[in-house]
């Protein structure tokens, strides 16, 4: 569709920024907070990026005063921020630690004090090491209760103020890069227990709904969805097919049984033929579908285009660039199903990622059709390299461009009757990117935090700081 005008955002539209707790927080064994997977994963030595982990961060834990008073000044609607299970819970469950609670009450506060929406993410991939060791965390069923009571426990201290709450974050990340490829923690590559472990993590999503209409009935919750739409390499008829069997193994799979308790049915006979389908036992279709979110929370960050992969023979596993290193990331696929291919009509950021805010678009589009629900963009923005110069400046332009051209988007879908929430940019502050240290930059404000020696944790505002401030301001109107 090509409109001659575009419809306005609406007036109580959320612009926003976003973050998680262990990629900023720091204070990772102070104040009684227990050890998270991820505080153990990032001590395997070749992990991560130069060995870099969460320690310090960017030491919001400490600063959160200063980041907020920084948000203010932006002018920011929302800040969407993750809670650590492990700050509230050292054993995941059993006693809890006041202290932690105490923190994040801390910055609700705060953030209200300074009229900023808090949306709070309840997972966002640091689970509890005492819950791995115990049972192997997302590999056990007793994940669910554990969950659901870690849930209750955040609803019942901040469900007073905190209205907008997404359940987990990126599920279709966190278990394929941990079950899958062995890149996040625990490091496993095991497909069957893949898809018993998202099983498992689907019930827990809908028990902490589920229970949410109880504590917070005034409030609205929904999980995060990591999503790239397909794109057919070809008009060739096997292309397509290897699109749509990548959006419904991809996407389908995760946003079906969020939205209406069911699997999609050619992925699900996929399964079984492999013995790979996960078990599900008497009551969990009837629980899942009790856990219809309010929203689909959408991260977004590119396409992905697919061409026919054979059977025998085909493209499986490739290298994933995580050096930044522009052109080293590789073809992946599943024989007989789809392989990836690079979309020569877009370009691309230095780790390789599509540059396709048409994309965004189409996705919102797509989501809107299908499940007939509000989207919030959680997440949505630029990692590069990004420079300090001698007078503390920081001209980032190409972030201001990419972030441009997604708002126009959104503005698009709005136009072509997608309802959107809000858009929260991946990132507010410069923070610890998962594998990659800090030389992948996102924020609005850069933090003087670098892979080696001692550094002073300086915020400095960039450029994009001042562009974004001036967009909340005219509510999206003023994108130049």
């Amino acid at each position: 569709m090509l409109h001659e005008n575009l419809k306005s955002f609406p007036k109580d539209f959320l612009w926003g920024a976003a973050s998680a707790a262990y990629q900023i927080e720091g204070a990772w064994n102070i104040d009684g907070k227990g050890i998270s997977n991820w505080d153990k994963f990032v001590r395997i030595p070749g992990k991560t990026f130069k060995g870099t982990n969460g320690d310090i961060a960017v030491d919001h834990y400490h600063r959160y005063k200063e980041d907020v008073q920084l948000m203010a000044e932006m002018g920011l609607k929302t800040y969407r921020f993750s809670v650590a299970w492990s700050r509230i819970f050292p054993n995941g469950k059993g006693e809890i630690n006041q202290k932690g609670l105490d923190f994040y009450n801390d910055l609700i506060n705060e953030l209200i004090e300074h009229h900023i929406e808090p949306i709070l993410t309840i997972y966002h991939w640091d689970l509890p090491q005492a819950l791995q060791d115990e049972y192997g965390g997302w590999e056990s069923r007793q994940i669910i209760k554990d969950f659901t009571n870690y849930c209750i426990t955040l609803y019942k201290a901040f469900g007073d103020r905190v209205k907008y709450w997404v359940s987990l974050n990126e599920q279709n990340v966190f278990t394929r890069l941990g079950y899958q490829t062995a890149m996040h923690p625990p490091g496993v590559k095991d497909d069957k227990l893949f898809y018993q472990v998202n099983h498992h993590a689907s019930l827990a999503n809908a028990a902490a709904i589920k229970a949410f209409r109880s504590h917070v009935p005034d409030g609205k919750i929904g999980p995060s969805f990591a999503y790239s739409p397909a794109y057919a390499a070809t008009s060739k008829p096997e292309d397509v097919l290897a699109a749509e069997n990548a959006e419904e193994l991809a996407s389908h799979w995760w946003m079906d049984v969020y939205t209406w308790g069911t699997y999609p049915q050619a992925a699900w006979n996929y399964l079984e033929r492999k013995g790979i389908a996960p078990e599900v036992e008497e009551g969990d279709l009837e629980l899942l579908k009790e856990g219809k979110p309010d929203f689909m929370g959408v991260n977004y960050y590119q396409t992905t285009t697919f061409e026919k992969n054979p059977l025998h023979g085909g493209t499986s596993e490739g290298h994933f660039n995580t050096s930044g290193e522009k052109g080293t990331s590789e073809d992946t696929g599943i024989p007989g199903l789809y392989k990836t291919v690079r979309n020569e009509n877009l370009n691309r950021t230095n780790w390789d990622w599509n540059i396709d805010p048409q994309g965004l678009r189409i996705g919102l589009r797509r989501i809107t059709n299908r499940y007939k629900l509000p989207i919030l963009i959680s997440e949505n923005g630029l990692g590069e390299y990004d420079k300090a110069e001698e007078d503390g400046s920081i001209n980032d332009d190409y972030r201001i461009e990419y972030i441009e051209s997604h708002v126009k988007s959104i503005q698009e879908a709005v136009t072509d009757g997608v309802e959107v929430i809000g858009y929260c940019v991946w990132s507010f502050t410069d923070l610890l990117s998962w594998l990659n240290g800090y030389k992948k930059r996102y924020g609005f404000v850069y933090v003087n935090q670098h892979e080696e020696g001692e550094h002073d944790l300086r915020r400095m505002k960039k450029k994009s700081f001042y562009w974004y401030k001036a967009v909340i301001e005219s509510n999206g109107e003023n994108l130049k």
